[in-house]
């Protein structure tokens, strides 16, 4: 008990401290720009911007922490929050990572898997931006040709689709409700591409309170 203590007090000692780094990199990279060719932003249409936007963000921060490091883990979360592309990259595949293990994302075992497993995956999808960035003209060619878009529309209906077989699979009674829910949401009221994000949390919490009424009234 006195070592997973240990390790999860490190855990949050990295990674409060690398997190505050983070952001303030990321905020002095558009002031650094600023200072050095002079242009400073119209503040009116930026306040206005601010307005319509980040209502929408901080509720999708909040819900976003309160769905994820459950699945994630302490390490793990630290980590998907600043590398980004949780949804569509590190909650795949620490979700996979932990069952190919057989273990717990709230276990000490889940929690080491779910951090390599991230870390893993950011690093491998670095090597790949950066192979991309160099070999991206010679190959535009290729990758533009219309044969080839059908693919490219498919790849993350497919990954989610290999990962929802397995899951759903397993819970298939707790499945339902959700499915309905997002087939009607999406069918009778297209979302734009800023909107889909703040759906995978809207879906869990919703999932949790019909699968804890589902638990009450003796469906599971």
């Amino acid at each position: 008990m006195k070592k997973q203590q240990s390790y999860i007090d490190s855990v949050y000692y990295w990674g409060n401290r690398w997190n505050i780094f983070m952001t303030v990199l990321f905020m002095a990279f558009p002031i650094v720009l600023a200072l050095i060719f002079k242009a400073v932003p119209n503040w009116n249409g930026l306040v206005k911007g601010l307005i319509a936007t980040v209502p929408m963000y901080w509720a999708v921060g909040i819900v976003e922490v309160i769905t994820y490091i459950p699945m994630l883990g302490a390490g793990g979360s630290y980590l998907s929050f600043v590398t980004g592309n949780i949804s569509n990259l590190k909650l795949p595949c620490a979700l996979a990572a932990l069952e190919q293990a057989e273990v717990k994302a709230d276990s000490e075992e889940g929690e080491v898997v779910s951090t390599i497993a991230i870390a893993v995956s950011s690093i491998v999808t670095t090597i790949i931006i950066i192979i991309g960035v160099i070999f991206i003209i010679p190959l535009s060619p290729i990758l533009d040709k219309e044969v080839l878009k059908p693919a490219f529309n498919q790849i993350l209906p497919a990954l989610f689709g290999g990962l929802g077989v397995v899951f759903i699979s397993k819970n298939w009674k707790i499945a339902i409700a959700p499915i309905i829910l997002m087939l009607a949401i999406f069918i009778f009221s297209p979302l734009g591409s800023g909107e889909v994000g703040i759906m995978v949390p809207v879906g869990v919490v919703f999932t949790i309170i019909i699968s804890r009424i589902m638990y009450k009234k003796g469906m599971l």
